[in-house]
Protein backbone atom coordinates (compact mmCIF):
# COMPACT_ATOMS: atom_id res chain seq x y z
CA UNK A 1 0.00 0.00 0.00
CA UNK A 2 2.84 2.39 0.80
CA UNK A 3 4.32 1.68 -2.66
CA UNK A 4 1.02 2.66 -4.31
CA UNK A 5 0.78 5.79 -2.20
CA UNK A 6 4.39 6.62 -2.97
CA UNK A 7 3.78 6.30 -6.74
CA UNK A 8 0.54 8.29 -6.46
CA UNK A 9 2.33 10.93 -4.40
CA UNK A 10 5.11 11.20 -7.01
CA UNK A 11 2.51 11.53 -9.77
CA UNK A 12 0.47 14.16 -7.95
CA UNK A 13 3.56 15.99 -6.70
CA UNK A 14 4.75 16.21 -10.29
CA UNK A 15 1.49 17.86 -11.33
CA UNK A 16 1.62 20.13 -8.31
CA UNK A 17 5.18 21.38 -8.48
CA UNK A 18 5.94 21.63 -12.16
CA UNK A 19 6.33 25.04 -13.66
CA UNK A 20 4.40 25.32 -16.93
CA UNK A 21 7.52 24.87 -19.05
CA UNK A 22 8.66 21.87 -17.05
CA UNK A 23 5.08 20.62 -17.06
CA UNK A 24 5.06 20.51 -20.81
CA UNK A 25 8.60 19.22 -21.20
CA UNK A 26 8.95 16.65 -18.44
CA UNK A 27 5.58 15.57 -17.09
CA UNK A 28 3.48 15.58 -20.19
CA UNK A 29 5.87 15.60 -23.10
CA UNK A 30 9.11 14.00 -22.01
CA UNK A 31 11.41 13.06 -24.85
CA UNK A 32 11.35 9.37 -24.02
CA UNK A 33 7.56 9.36 -23.54
CA UNK A 34 6.88 11.06 -26.85
CA UNK A 35 9.43 8.88 -28.61
CA UNK A 36 7.73 5.74 -27.31
CA UNK A 37 5.08 4.18 -29.48
CA UNK A 38 2.04 4.15 -27.16
CA UNK A 39 -0.18 2.73 -29.86
CA UNK A 40 2.13 -0.18 -30.62
CA UNK A 41 0.52 -3.59 -30.54
CA UNK A 42 1.53 -5.57 -27.49
CA UNK A 43 0.79 -9.22 -26.84
CA UNK A 44 -2.18 -9.74 -24.53
CA UNK A 45 -0.88 -13.13 -23.38
CA UNK A 46 -0.69 -13.42 -19.59
CA UNK A 47 2.76 -12.37 -18.39
CA UNK A 48 4.30 -11.50 -15.09
CA UNK A 49 5.82 -8.02 -14.93
CA UNK A 50 7.70 -6.58 -12.00
CA UNK A 51 5.11 -5.51 -9.43
CA UNK A 52 2.16 -7.21 -11.15
CA UNK A 53 1.03 -10.76 -10.31
CA UNK A 54 1.30 -13.46 -13.01
CA UNK A 55 -1.85 -13.94 -15.04
CA UNK A 56 -2.68 -10.26 -15.48
CA UNK A 57 -3.45 -9.03 -18.99
CA UNK A 58 -3.53 -5.57 -20.57
CA UNK A 59 -6.97 -3.98 -20.36
CA UNK A 60 -8.83 -3.68 -23.64
CA UNK A 61 -9.54 -0.25 -25.13
CA UNK A 62 -13.27 -0.80 -24.50
CA UNK A 63 -12.59 -1.48 -20.80
CA UNK A 64 -10.42 1.63 -20.48
CA UNK A 65 -13.02 3.73 -22.29
CA UNK A 66 -15.70 2.53 -19.84
CA UNK A 67 -13.41 3.21 -16.86
CA UNK A 68 -12.52 6.82 -17.81
CA UNK A 69 -15.45 7.99 -20.00
CA UNK A 70 -17.20 11.09 -18.66
CA UNK A 71 -15.10 11.11 -15.50
CA UNK A 72 -13.04 13.75 -13.72
CA UNK A 73 -9.77 12.57 -12.15
CA UNK A 74 -9.19 14.55 -8.95
CA UNK A 75 -5.59 15.55 -8.22
CA UNK A 76 -4.10 17.33 -5.23
CA UNK A 77 -4.03 20.73 -6.98
CA UNK A 78 -6.32 20.20 -9.94
CA UNK A 79 -8.33 17.79 -12.02
CA UNK A 80 -8.55 16.32 -15.48
CA UNK A 81 -11.78 15.51 -17.35
CA UNK A 82 -12.16 12.74 -19.94
CA UNK A 83 -15.30 13.36 -21.99
CA UNK A 84 -16.81 10.49 -23.95
CA UNK A 85 -17.82 12.80 -26.77
CA UNK A 86 -14.89 13.10 -29.19
CA UNK A 87 -12.67 11.91 -26.32
CA UNK A 88 -11.99 15.48 -25.28
CA UNK A 89 -9.55 15.98 -22.39
CA UNK A 90 -9.47 19.16 -20.32
CA UNK A 91 -7.59 19.87 -17.10
CA UNK A 92 -6.46 22.57 -14.71
CA UNK A 93 -3.73 22.91 -12.11
CA UNK A 94 -3.45 25.58 -9.44
CA UNK A 95 -0.24 24.87 -7.57
CA UNK A 96 2.73 26.54 -5.97
CA UNK A 97 4.28 27.25 -9.38
CA UNK A 98 1.18 28.86 -10.84
CA UNK A 99 -1.98 28.10 -12.71
CA UNK A 100 -2.35 26.29 -16.00
CA UNK A 101 -5.09 24.66 -18.01
CA UNK A 102 -5.17 22.15 -20.83
CA UNK A 103 -7.29 21.14 -23.79
CA UNK A 104 -6.75 18.07 -25.92
CA UNK A 105 -7.78 14.45 -26.26
CA UNK A 106 -7.52 11.20 -24.38
CA UNK A 107 -6.68 7.98 -26.16
CA UNK A 108 -7.00 4.29 -25.28
CA UNK A 109 -5.44 1.21 -26.87
CA UNK A 110 -5.94 -2.55 -26.69
CA UNK A 111 -2.41 -2.69 -25.29
CA UNK A 112 -3.84 -1.35 -22.01
CA UNK A 113 -2.65 2.21 -22.45
CA UNK A 114 -4.54 5.44 -21.75
CA UNK A 115 -2.85 8.67 -22.86
CA UNK A 116 -3.66 12.30 -22.21
CA UNK A 117 -2.51 14.51 -25.09
CA UNK A 118 -3.10 18.23 -24.67
CA UNK A 119 -1.84 21.75 -25.07
CA UNK A 120 -1.13 23.28 -21.67
CA UNK A 121 -1.72 27.03 -21.31
CA UNK A 122 -0.07 29.26 -18.73
CA UNK A 123 1.28 32.77 -18.33
CA UNK A 124 4.46 31.48 -20.00
CA UNK A 125 2.79 30.30 -23.20
CA UNK A 126 1.29 27.16 -24.67
CA UNK A 127 3.12 23.84 -24.49
CA UNK A 128 2.14 20.47 -25.97
CA UNK A 129 2.25 17.45 -23.70
CA UNK A 130 1.46 13.76 -23.48
CA UNK A 131 1.22 11.49 -20.44
CA UNK A 132 0.45 7.78 -20.71
CA UNK A 133 -0.59 5.15 -18.19
CA UNK A 134 -0.50 1.38 -18.65
CA UNK A 135 -3.23 -0.78 -17.16
CA UNK A 136 -3.35 -4.51 -16.46
CA UNK A 137 -6.16 -6.53 -14.92
CA UNK A 138 -6.20 -9.82 -13.08
CA UNK A 139 -8.90 -11.39 -10.91
CA UNK A 140 -10.85 -8.10 -11.01
CA UNK A 141 -7.97 -5.98 -9.72
CA UNK A 142 -6.72 -3.17 -11.98
CA UNK A 143 -3.02 -2.27 -11.86
CA UNK A 144 -1.68 1.00 -13.25
CA UNK A 145 1.70 2.61 -13.88
CA UNK A 146 2.76 5.85 -15.46
CA UNK A 147 4.87 5.38 -18.58
CA UNK A 148 7.67 5.09 -19.25
CA UNK A 149 9.26 4.57 -15.83
CA UNK A 150 6.51 4.45 -13.21
CA UNK A 151 5.96 1.67 -10.70
CA UNK A 152 2.96 -0.68 -10.90
CA UNK A 153 0.41 -0.21 -8.12
CA UNK A 154 -3.18 -1.27 -7.46
CA UNK A 155 -5.40 1.31 -9.13
CA UNK A 156 -8.62 -0.45 -8.12
CA UNK A 157 -8.94 -3.56 -5.95
CA UNK A 158 -11.41 -6.27 -7.00
CA UNK A 159 -13.37 -5.31 -3.87
CA UNK A 160 -13.06 -1.55 -4.10
CA UNK A 161 -11.39 0.24 -1.18
CA UNK A 162 -11.70 3.84 -0.04
CA UNK A 163 -8.01 4.52 -0.69
CA UNK A 164 -8.04 3.17 -4.27
CA UNK A 165 -6.78 5.76 -6.76
CA UNK A 166 -9.78 4.83 -8.95
CA UNK A 167 -12.02 6.40 -6.27
CA UNK A 168 -10.67 9.75 -7.48
CA UNK A 169 -12.48 9.18 -10.80
CA UNK A 170 -15.84 10.88 -10.30
CA UNK A 171 -18.78 11.59 -12.60
CA UNK A 172 -19.02 15.25 -11.57
CA UNK A 173 -17.43 17.74 -13.98
CA UNK A 174 -14.70 19.30 -11.83
CA UNK A 175 -12.99 20.99 -14.76
CA UNK A 176 -15.20 23.01 -17.13
CA UNK A 177 -16.11 25.90 -14.84
CA UNK A 178 -12.56 26.12 -13.51
CA UNK A 179 -11.06 26.29 -17.02
CA UNK A 180 -13.56 28.98 -17.96
CA UNK A 181 -12.19 31.09 -15.11
CA UNK A 182 -8.56 30.49 -16.21
CA UNK A 183 -8.98 31.12 -19.94
CA UNK A 184 -8.30 34.64 -21.08
CA UNK A 185 -11.42 36.52 -22.02
CA UNK A 186 -11.65 36.51 -25.82
CA UNK A 187 -11.37 39.95 -27.36
CA UNK A 188 -14.54 41.27 -28.88
CA UNK A 189 -14.36 41.79 -32.61
CA UNK A 190 -14.05 45.44 -33.39
CA UNK A 191 -16.55 46.97 -35.69
CA UNK A 192 -15.24 47.59 -39.17
CA UNK A 193 -17.66 50.49 -39.60
CA UNK A 194 -16.19 53.52 -41.32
Amino acid sequence: MSERRSETHRFLSGWKTLAPVVLAMSLLAGASASAAAPDAIVSTAPVAEAGVPPGTVPMAASELFALYRDKSWQWTDGAGRMEGTDRQFTAWIDGDKGKSWAEGRWLVTDAGRMCLKADWHSDHGVFPGRTCFSHRIGDGTIYQKREPDGQWYVFRHANSREDDEAKKLVSADLVSSRIDSLRPVPRQKRSMAK
